[in-house]
This record gives structure tokens, sequence and C-alpha cells, in this order.
């Protein structure tokens, strides 16, 4: 993950979870993609230490265990970048234009100069990250198979040039929430329509009472559409019989406001415990650069290794 910030349910629902219950069958490699941060927001860098830092907190507060897996810094491990260039080095460029994300950013960040050679090639960099560990499986979403195919293409053509160093990495598909921002687009901090996880009851309640719903029900006695209502998104998360309640909201059995009640208190009740666990996390001062130490000392071991085989397949050593 590139280092935003604090994290923010979506990501919770969408991705930290599951990778929480991976821990459990497989050596896991989780990285603050601190180079990725540079591909966007390289003009001004100077929020990527303390979002690094809370994006950690974070992903400890969930579950993440340094005795278990490998948390790190990309930049800790130089071999990241040195792997990145050879792999450029045979990248077509029809590819890089072609990535299905690579014309949506452009638009989406349009505030933003992008037409630079390190956000064209961010692909390339990622097909570094998780073959540097010589990674067999990449936790994803359906949204990003067309980069992790990528990937399986950079590989094939490295090892067809270099010989069979990589193996072509496979998607880990995990059923994942897509839960909308408060104002129905995509839940992001920077658009402020984000729940983060050690958000204060209050200001949950706040939010909550912003959320987009449906604006023909009007009334409580209205029939309801619960498909483009995010109130219904996120109870359908919560509520173990959301299907009464979408049948209710079809009737016109019940109302927004007491959705919206019953919607503010769950989310509470699910982040009671995390926002506890961080506060603790928090108190101690050195815990995040005392687990990125040792992540790095860990991920140095195998990137060191990776990339000996790899200079010797190339002839540069």
């Amino acid at each position: 993950m590139r280092p935003t910030g604090k994290l923010h349910l979506g990501h919770l629902y969408g991705a930290l979870n599951n990778w929480v219950k991976l821990q459990d069958d497989y050596d896991c490699y989780y990285m603050v993609a601190d180079f990725h941060a540079l591909t966007t927001d390289y003009a001004n860098t100077s929020k990527i230490p303390e979002n690094t830092r809370e994006m950690v907190l974070d992903w400890l507060t969930v579950g993440l265990e340094p005795n278990r897996s490998v948390i790190f810094k990309q930049s800790d491990v130089i071999e990241h970048a040195e792997l990145n260039l050879l792999m450029g080095m045979i990248t077509p460029l029809g590819w890089l234009f072609r990535c299905p994300t690579y014309k949506e950013q452009l638009k989406e960040l349009g505030d933003k100069d992008l037409h630079t050679f390190g956000f064209l090639g961010y692909p390339v960099l990622q097909a570094a990250d998780i073959t540097l560990y010589k990674a067999n499986a990449v936790p994803v979403g359906e949204d990003q198979l067309p980069h992790l195919e990528l990937t399986r293409e950079i590989v094939r053509r490295f090892n067809n040039f270099y010989g069979n160093i990589f193996p072509e990495p496979q998607a880990l598909l995990a059923p994942a929430a897509r839960l909308p921002g408060v104002d129905g687009r995509k839940m992001s901090k920077s658009y402020g329509n984000a729940i983060v996880i050690d958000e204060e009851p209050k200001e949950v309640e706040k939010k909550v009472q912003r959320m987009f719903t449906d604006p023909k029900k009007i009334r409580a006695t209205d029939i309801g559409h619960p498909e483009g209502c995010v109130v219904a998104a996120f109870l359908k998360l919560y509520l173990k019989d959301f299907d009464v309640r979408e049948q209710q909201c079809r009737k016109g059995e019940i109302g927004c406001v007491a959705c919206k009640k019953e919607l503010s208190k769950a989310i509470n009740e699910a982040l009671a415990p995390l926002r506890e666990r961080r506060a603790a996390l928090v108190q101690k001062k050195d815990l995040v650069r005392e687990v990125l130490d040792e992540g790095k000392k860990r991920a140095l071991a195998v990137a060191q290794k990776t990339m000996e085989e790899v200079r010797k397949a190339v002839n540069l050593a």
C-alpha cells in the first residue's frame, strides 16, 4: 500500500481483513510503497514519513504481526529500484500505454502533471516489487487483475531472455466488500468522504448522517431503492439479516433516519476494539521504527539473494 495516511473502512473490508487471514497459510510480505507514492505526489513529499507511521500503526491495529510477516518499507530495500531498472529495459512501451488504469488515473488526477516517466512505468516497479521475493501469489481484487497479468508478461519476457529466474505469480482472489464513500463516490481520504479506522464515535455519527440515501424516499413510508443507497451498502456488511431490511425498505416499512442510527451503532461497535488497540500502540513511540528496521533486515536477505542471481543471468556480475 502507498503511504497516504490513516486507513479507512474501504481498506479494512476491501483488503486488510484478508491480509490478516493470509498470515495463517502464507509467508507474507507487506510493503510500504513509498517509491510508488512519488509517482503521483512527487511535487510534495513532506507527508510521506508521517503517513508511513500512521499506515503501519493501522496495519498493526487490525492484526498484521511482525513476528509472522515481513513488514517493511520499499525504499529501505534499494534492490526494488535496481530490478525495476532491469525490467524496464525489456518492457515494451505499448504494454504500459494499454494498462487500463493509466488513462483512468490521468483523468481522475487531472490537477497533477502525471505525464512522467515514473508514472507511465509504475507497473514495471510493481512487477519488480512482486518478483524480487519470487512471489507465487498476490492478494488482489478483480480490478487489479490486469496489473498482475502485465507482471506475468514481464516475467515471461525476462525469463525468455535470461533463463528461468522468476515464477509467474498467480492471483489470490478473496471476497471483499466494496464500500462507497459517504457521498457515493469511491471512498478516499482525498475526497474527504472516508471513515478512518480510528474515527471517533461522534465523527462516525456525523459522517453517517451525511451519507447519500435514495433521493426518492422522502418519508419513511415511501418505497425505497436500496441498490442506490450508501447506507444500504454499509448495512449489507453489518446486518446478518440484511435481506429482511432490504424488503422493509422496498415496502416503505422503515425510514432512512432509523437505518442511519442503526448503522452508526454498528460501525462504532465494530471499531471500538480497534480504537482501543491503536491507542495502546501509539503509546509505544519507537514501535513503527523497530518493526520497519526488523522488516528491512528480513526483506534485504531475500532481495539481495535474488539480485545476485539476476545480475549473473544478465551478465552484470
